[in-house]
């Protein structure tokens, strides 16, 4: 029987080792540049809406510095990032947003989400500063800079955020009720970044997750919320790999 060439062989290989690579996922990176200069000690790539937050904690003054990444639905939509001191959802979050404006830069506003059916554009109940927003023209994304107060010695938050496909008369029309928009709320463990400084962790709340998985959590460098399935990928290839390349072994020594 006719061998094949080993070389052959060493190509399959190759792209079975790409095979089993992990799959892509969202990762805070050091391309993502800010107009302001600002520099965020930490970043977390967010388990829902292809969203990032880079943030430092001051923890002498409970001060927050952040900055949301994310793009709106559509082009013309809007993002937001907000803070629920007293629960895990939209209902009672305070948030910040950038609408796209009639001139076609992204305007700031700040908005009480008293409950669904009750949104009110007003001031939030705790300190906000240095608010802005702006938009990269070539990936469309939203980036919103703001510093918040937070609670004395706070070690922990929930926070939600969100992406829209329009805004009517200076106004966000509502998000998609999609599984991912439902998904877009974690509690944000300061203590975990102000100990490593490097990196943080985003937890789905409890009882949060639509597939009743329970919580999922991110690095600054991966996303795991979405790994399982990614996981059993890579073992089919694996298994799959390995029987072919016994096969065509099978072949070079006979």
């Amino acid at each position: 029987m006719a061998s094949l060439p080993f070389s052959a062989l060493s190509l399959f290989f190759s792209l079975c080792v790409l095979l089993v690579l992990p799959t892509h996922s969202l990762t805070c990176s050091t391309s993502q540049k800010f107009t302001n200069n600002k520099h965020y000690t930490n970043c977390t790539a967010l388990p829902a809406l292809k969203s990032y937050l880079h943030y430092t904690y001051n923890s002498s003054n409970s001060s927050l510095s952040v900055a949301f990444i994310a793009s709106p639905a559509k082009p013309d939509g809007w993002t937001g990032w907000g803070i629920n001191l007293n629960g895990t959802g939209m209902a009672g979050a305070q948030v910040i947003l950038a609408l796209k404006s009639s001139k076609g830069a992204p305007e700031v506003k700040t908005y009480n989400i008293i409950s669904y059916g009750d949104i009110r554009e007003e001031r939030l109940s705790f300190d906000v500063w240095d608010l802005s927003a702006e938009t990269n023209a070539t990936s469309g994304e939203f980036t919103i800079y703001a510093s918040v107060k937070l609670p004395e010695k706070v070690e922990s938050f929930n926070h939600i955020w969100q992406v829209g496909a329009a805004v009517n008369n200076g106004k966000p029309v509502k998000h998609e009720f999609a599984a991912e928009n439902k998904d877009a709320k974690a509690t944000l463990e300061l203590t975990t970044a102000q100990k490593t400084g490097k990196s943080a962790t985003t937890t789905t709340p409890a009882g949060g997750n639509s597939t009743g998985n329970g919580t999922t959590s991110s690095s600054n460098t991966t996303t795991n919320g979405g790994n399982s399935g990614s996981y059993r990928i890579k073992e089919m290839n694996v298994g799959f790999c390995f029987a072919v390349f016994v096969l065509l072994a099978s072949f070079i020594v006979f």
